[in-house]
């Protein structure tokens, strides 16, 4: 990472839902962190949604990552890191 960036953490995680609950899923993922900027996109393909999520460290962003594991309708995440 940039120097600058150091501290700031950005990543993107992909998850696929069970039919009809990607909305749901969608709009909790949204609000799981205050102290974080989450972004949430539906998309087609193997994935149903994509989440741009920046926060302020790896740590949070684990926990980020198995809260979201946890929420009603979602089958499997994959996580990529920015650098």
């Amino acid at each position: 990472m940039e120097e600058s960036n150091e501290g700031k953490v950005k990543a993107y995680l992909l998850a696929v839902v069970e039919i009809g609950k990607d909305h749901d899923v969608a709009e909790k993922l949204k609000s799981l962190d205050e102290n974080s900027k989450i972004s949430v996109d539906l998309v087609f393909g193997e994935f149903d949604l994509v989440a741009v999520i920046e926060t302020d460290s790896i740590r949070r962003l684990d926990r980020l990552v198995t809260q979201v594991r946890k929420l009603d309708g979602v089958l499997k995440t994959v996580t990529l890191v920015a650098s």
